[in-house]
């Protein structure tokens, strides 16, 4: 029986970085030989930080079309609006009663998240994000959930989830999803300041890598990072961060081992690195930028193309959430 894998992303921003695209998005494409998968622009997560409306609205299609570009196919997969599929709300109510206030509190994105924008600035969405993170997991008899080490603690939610509601209510209410750890492409790093994840809400513009950005910036920036006083190119993550994270985006994109690489830079400067990287990544991310582009000048084709996957997506949606309804006591639809 082929395996379901559901993943999200939350359209926080007007382009993707570089750690989406290889953490991600070009894992979600290798997972769609071999795999039923299902993917989501999640925008009533995005709601926990109160956006404008009319920006909400640009950046789920841009989101989208980003995924398109990268190459999720819409004839292999399931792409679509977490909105626009409201079973996914319905289920959060439910597992929201099983769920304890002490489980949700030591949520640490929850810590960390309330702990930047202080009391007033956190709102019970934010605390129950995992919980509707959990829905869109089971909502799909999800088998397999691509997760990084950030993510792994709400899955671990979403098992418990499972896990409680089949002891409750008989093996196969719902599927128990297994994490999928996903290819290691190594972490990025901001490029000015290495020592730091490469972020959208803490990366400087010149720290960052931008899927739709113009091409001479991304050199750029590239170009322009931050390395050390010395002039040798080793890996070396602790005393060489600036050096040793332009390699990982040299072998994340190229799938060469990052020691083949050194061997080819022995008695050159960092600036040949960075000129020969900067030429790798503009000749990889272009072509994706130009496709994205090409889908946001068609939002017809691309709002059909959601709205299959939408209309796909809810057929599974209800066959799991009647199950669930049923198992916890509420009267089915006549």
């Amino acid at each position: 029986m082929t395996q379901r894998v559901f993943s999200a992303m939350q359209p926080t921003s007007d382009s993707l970085q570089l750690g989406n695209y290889l953490g991600a998005l070009l894992q979600w494409v290798e997972l769609q030989e071999g795999k039923e998968a299902i993917y989501s622009v999640v925008d009533l997560h995005a709601l926990t930080v109160s956006p404008d409306p009319a920006v909400l609205q640009r950046r789920t299609r841009v989101t989208a079309a980003q995924f398109l570009a990268a190459g999720v196919d819409p004839e292999r997969s399931l792409l679509f609006v977490q909105s626009h599929v409201h079973e996914h709300a319905e289920l959060a109510w439910i597992l929201s009663t099983f769920t304890g206030m002490g489980e949700a509190g030591r949520m640490t994105q929850f810590k960390d998240k309330s702990a930047q924008v202080g009391e007033s600035g956190t709102n019970v969405g934010l605390f129950t994000y995992p919980i509707l993170m959990a829905a869109d997991i089971l909502l799909y008899d999800t088998n397999l959930v691509p997760v990084g080490e950030d993510q792994r603690q709400h899955l671990e939610l979403s098992r418990d989830l499972a896990q409680r509601l089949n002891s409750r209510f008989g093996e196969g209410t719902v599927v128990v999803p297994e994490p999928y750890i996903v290819k290691d492409t190594g972490k990025i790093f901001d490029l000015q300041e290495p020592t730091k994840k490469m972020s959208k809400s803490f990366s400087s513009p010149r720290g960052i890598i931008e899927i739709l950005e113009d091409p001479k910036v991304i050199a750029k920036n590239i170009k322009s990072a931050t390395t050390d006083s010395e002039t040798v190119i080793a890996f070396d993550p602790e005393n060489k961060a600036g050096v040793s994270n332009l390699l990982t985006i040299y072998a994340a994109f190229t799938g060469r081992a990052i020691p083949d690489i050194v061997a080819d830079y022995e008695g050159k400067m960092y600036g040949h690195l960075k000129t020969d990287l900067a030429d790798i990544v503009v000749e990889a991310l272009s072509p994706v930028r130009d496709r994205t582009l090409e889908w946001l000048e068609s939002p017809d084709k691309l709002d059909e193309v959601l709205a299959q996957g939408a209309a796909k997506a809810s057929a599974i949606a209800k066959v799991t959430l009647a199950r669930i309804y049923d198992s916890v006591g509420l009267l089915p639809k006549v």
